[in-house]
């Protein structure tokens, strides 16, 4: 299971590469993408949410390689989010970072349960996050 793990997080990493190469100099329209790309994910009728979440639920134990990975792959997203909060000038970066990854993994959380419409509004609400640390965005 760890190598599947891994090797879905690569996929996972590439997508974010691929995004984050749209926007290089701007970390809050990388955050705002990153965004997009969940949207995109959990209203998805195929989707049943985050395999990393769904594996750990799996795993024997704090040892388990395959909670290792998990662990990486949740702390290098939560370390993604960071930085750009951090580049982006946001109040409180750290905390909207949290928020953020609170923000994703709730909504896939959600999703995994089979409830539809929350993750739907997932856009909306790191928008708003978004915004409230770094002040709307000029048009």
């Amino acid at each position: 299971m760890a190598e599947w793990l891994r090797h879905r997080g690569g996929r996972f990493w590439q997508r974010w590469e691929t995004m984050s190469q749209r926007h290089p100099g701007n970390p809050r329209k990388r955050l705002n993408s990153a965004f997009a790309l969940l949207s995109r994910h959990v209203t998805d009728p195929a989707a049943l949410g985050c395999g990393m979440a769904t594996s750990a639920a799996a795993t024997t134990g704090n040892d388990d390689p395959a909670r290792r990975a998990i662990e990486d792959h949740k702390a290098k997203l939560h370390a993604k989010l960071a930085e750009l909060c951090a580049r982006s000038g946001a109040r409180e970066p750290e905390l909207l970072a949290e928020q953020l990854f609170l923000l994703i993994e709730s909504a896939q959380a959600t999703l995994i349960l089979g409830v539809q419409a929350p993750p739907r509004n997932v856009g909306p609400a790191a928008a708003s996050l978004i915004d409230s640390r770094l002040g709307a965005e000029p048009s």
